[in-house]
């Protein structure tokens, strides 16, 4: 869906269909009481008739009302006449731009930027309706026999501001926001791809394309030969059950600028676990399926890249992205197997099932050779999130509480929220082993913690910080499929060091 920026008088627009907002009470926008002036009370009327009360989400179609020049009228209701949080704001323009989507138009001409958000401005409304108009619009037909043929019609958005200054902010959000759904767009393809297609191999290949498109990334795939001489037998203990062979996908963005490239990189290093079947450890039968989203934090990395170079932002990120399978396999690594990660530490295998830590420990040492400002990792690592946190917010640890600060700040701008958990040393006691420097697990309490806490261990010299999308990064039942976070946070995070905050 194309969406472009468009001042003048609403009430006077000719197009196949003009959005505005009522609130509760029969309260009306400014640009609705203008409309229904021109209307002559059409939209009182509609509102006086209980067909609409004004709550959020609301939605009612009015087709060639008398007095207007556009083909159809979408009242959609704001909920109380104050200021909203970002929650209501996206649900509302969820529910405009759906119901849009929903008829024959081909056109609409949106005047929701007027409502105010708290904290937010013409520029984040704006982006906003581009991501969620992109959102809507996403399908998945990869593979599928045949594809779908009947769709909408809906191709263009005009996003409506009131005046020149608002219309150069605007611009810009949808700028970002058409870069960040394209970015999210990438994730949710190769995540919602079976993992017999989309294997490390195949994930490798598709971040070469990213690097043959855009002349600003540069991508290096390292096969199992070369981290093997690199001592990273933590990583490869875990693809040893595997027919498919491991790698390493590095993808190093340049900025734009010559003191952009002299400045040292932000490090994204994600989980590329293309399919998780627990090794010996095995896991129950039932939703194995949805373990082929296990690498949705490598898919989200590559999103993010992707994103940053069409925005072209003069910044230097490199991504990581160690991809493996975990099956079980007479080679496969057993409970109570000791292995040694890049960084000589060693550590004894409790649980295989626990394997995403096992490969993010040797890219992590990997990712010290690029002299990082920071290193967030990102990693759909543990079920403990989800029962903590469920489907809303991100787990979020570190070592920097700066960048903890500065991420939560990213995912509230966003909307792509996270939630900071502690990382006490005391955690960290329970991954002590009598046979090696280390477990690999630590019981079942605090999961996500003691998970990041062996992380931890591999980051005492950075500044770092780890997201745990298990709960995020895909949706389950009717409306199963990758959701492409945590490429929004990560996106407004990197626009904020641009723009030099923390």
């Amino acid at each position: 869906m194309h969406v472009t920026v468009k001042t003048g008088q609403p009430e006077s627009v000719s197009t196949d269909c003009l959005i505005a907002g009522v609130y509760e009470g029969g309260k009306l926008t400014a640009t609705a009481q203008a409309i229904d002036k021109a209307s002559q009370g059409a939209v009182k009327a509609i509102m006086k008739s209980g067909d609409i009360k004004g709550k959020a989400g609301q939605t009612v179609m009015l087709h060639h009302p008398a007095g207007l020049a556009c083909d159809r009228l979408l009242l959609v209701g704001c909920g109380k006449d104050d200021a909203m949080d970002v929650a209501a704001y996206h649900k509302v323009v969820k529910a405009a731009l759906t119901a849009a989507r929903g008829t024959a138009a081909k056109e609409a001409f949106v005047c929701l930027g007027e409502l105010e958000v708290t904290g937010r401005d013409a520029a984040w409304k704006a982006r906003l309706a581009a991501e969620v108009a992109a959102q809507i619009d996403y399908r998945y037909d990869q593979t599928k026999s045949k594809k779908e043929t009947d769709l909408p019609s809906l191709t263009k958005l005009q996003w409506w501001v009131a005046d020149a200054t608002e219309a150069r902010s605007a611009k810009r959000g949808v700028e970002e926001g058409t870069a960040i759904a394209s970015g999210m767009k990438l994730a949710k393809d190769l995540g919602n791809l079976p993992g017999n297609i989309c294997t490390p191999t195949y994930l490798g290949e598709q971040a070469k394309a990213l690097g043959n498109h855009y002349k600003n990334i540069k991508v290096t795939v390292l096969d199992e030969k070369a981290m093997e001489k690199l001592g990273m037998g933590s990583l490869l203990s875990v693809s040893s059950g595997s027919r498919q062979p491991a790698k390493l996908i590095v993808a190093e963005y340049n900025g734009v600028t010559s003191s952009a490239r002299k400045r040292k990189p932000v490090v994204l290093v994600g989980k590329g676990l293309t399919f998780d079947a627990g090794g010996i450890s095995i896991k129950p039968g039932a939703g194995m399926d949805e373990m082929k989203y296990d690498m949705c934090g490598g898919a989200s990395v590559l999103g993010t890249l992707k994103a940053i170079a069409e925005l072209e932002l003069p910044i230097n990120v490199v991504g990581v992205v160690p991809a493996s399978e975990n099956l079980p396999d007479g080679n496969a690594n057993k409970p109570g197997d000791i292995v040694t990660s890049m960084s000589g530490q060693t550590i004894e295998i409790l649980n295989t099932d626990a394997e995403g830590r096992l490969i993010l420990c040797d890219a992590i040492t990997y990712a010290k050779r690029f002299d990082p400002e920071v290193v967030i990792d990102v990693a759909t690592l543990t079920g403990a999130c989800v029962i903590a946190l469920g489907k809303h917010a991100s787990g979020l640890l570190g070592n920097d509480q700066d960048l903890i600060d500065a991420l939560l700040d990213a995912g509230r701008s966003s909307g792509d929220r996270a939630w900071q958990l502690p990382l006490w040393p005391e955690y960290d006691e329970q991954l002590k082993s009598p046979f090696a420097d280390m477990a690999n697990v630590g019981g079942r309490e605090a999961g996500t913690i003691t998970g990041a806490c062996f992380l931890g261990r591999y980051t005492k010299d950075l500044r770092w910080a780890h997201l745990d999308i298990a709960g995020t990064a895909w949706d389950t039942g009717a409306n199963k499929g990758s959701t492409g976070r945590p490429v929004p946070m990560l996106v407004q995070y990197l626009l904020n060091r641009v723009a030099g905050k923390k």
